[in-house]
C-alpha cells in the first residue's frame, strides 16, 4: 500500500442496498424495504441528519436497479470503471514494489560498505569501541553498528587465538627438529662403535621426519583439542551468519 493513501474498493449501488451484483428484481425489492425501514429518519431519532442522507442513497440506488434499462446501463459504466481503477491499482502496486526494491538493494549496499569499514579498521588492531564509533561516524544505524562491531571484534579475537595455536605448533616442531640434530651430532662425537653411531644418527634422523614427526604429534594430541584451522573455519561461519540481519 502507498504511504499516505487509502486503497479501497469501489462501492456499488448494490453494496448501497446489500445484495449482490447478479441479484433478481425480488431480491433487490426486499433488499430496498429492509434498508428503507432502517435508516428513516423516524425511526433514528437523534441521528435524522445521517439517517437522512442514507436514506436519500438508498433510494436512488433502487431507483436505478429496479429499472431494467437503467440498470443495464449502469452496470456497463460501472465495468468500465472498474476496469479502470484496477489498471490504476496494478500501476501503484508495481511502483510500490520498484520501490521497495531499490530500498532493499540500497540498504544492502550501505551495509556491505559499513562492513567493509569495519574489516579495514580491525585490520589495523583497533577494538570493539572503535570500530563502533567509526561506524556510527559514518551514519551507521546504532543497532547495526553494534552489531557489525560485535561480530568483527569477535572474528579478529578468533584469528588471534588461531595464530597463537599456529605459533605454539611450529615452535613445538622446531624443539623436536633442534633436539634430533643435538642428539645425532652427539652420537657422531662419541666414542661408540662406528654401527652403534650409525644407529643413532640413524633413529635420531628418523624422529626428526617429517612422517615420524606428524605420528609423534598424533599420539600426544588430545583427542579433545580441535586443529586451530577447524576452529576458525567454524568461527568464520559462526561470523558470517551473525552478520545477516
Amino acid at each position: 500500500m502507498i504511504p499516505g493513501e487509502v486503497e479501497q474498493a469501489m462501492t456499488t449501488l448494490y453494496d448501497t442496498l446489500g445484495v449482490q451484483a447478479h441479484a433478481s428484481d425480488d431480491e433487490i425489492k426486499r433488499a430496498y424495504r429492509k434498508a428503507a425501514m432502517k435508516w428513516h429518519p423516524d425511526r433514528n431519532s437523534g441521528a435524522e441528519a445521517v439517517a437522512r442522507a442514507a436514506f436519500q442513497e438508498i433510494k436512488d440506488a433502487y431507483a436505478i436497479l429496479s429499472d431494467a434499462e437503467q440498470r443495464k446501463v449502469y452496470d456497463a459504466v460501472y465495468a468500465e470503471q472498474m476496469r479502470g481503477w484496477e489498471a490504476q491499482r496494478a500501476r501503484q502496486q508495481q511502483a510500490q514494489a520498484q520501490r521497495e526494491a531499490a530500498a532493499r538493494a540500497a540498504d544492502e549496499a550501505a551495509y556491505a560498505e559499513m562492513v567493509s569499514v569495519a574489516i579495514r579498521f580491525a585490520d589495523e588492531g583497533h577494538n570493539r569501541d572503535v570500530l563502533f564509533g567509526v561506524l556510527l561516524g559514518r551514519q551507521c544505524e546504532p543497532r547495526r553498528a553494534a552489531q557489525i562491531a560485535d561480530s568483527m571484534a569477535a572474528l579478529q579475537a578468533s584469528r588471534r587465538e588461531a595464530a597463537k595455536a599456529d605459533a605454539a605448533a611450529d615452535a613445538a616442531h622446531s624443539t623436536d627438529a633442534n633436539e634430533a640434530a643435538e642428539a645425532a651430532e652427539a652420537a657422531r662425537d662419541s666414542d661408540l662403535p662406528a654401527h652403534t653411531k650409525a644407529a643413532s644418527v640413524k633413529d635420531a634422523v628418523a624422529h626428526d621426519a617429517p612422517g615420524s614427526r606428524a605420528r609423534h604429534a598424533k599420539r600426544e594430541e588430545p583427542a579433545t583439542d580441535a586443529h586451530p584451522a577447524g576452529t576458525l573455519g567454524g568461527l568464520w561461519f559462526q561470523f558470517l551468519n551473525g552478520l545477516r540481519f
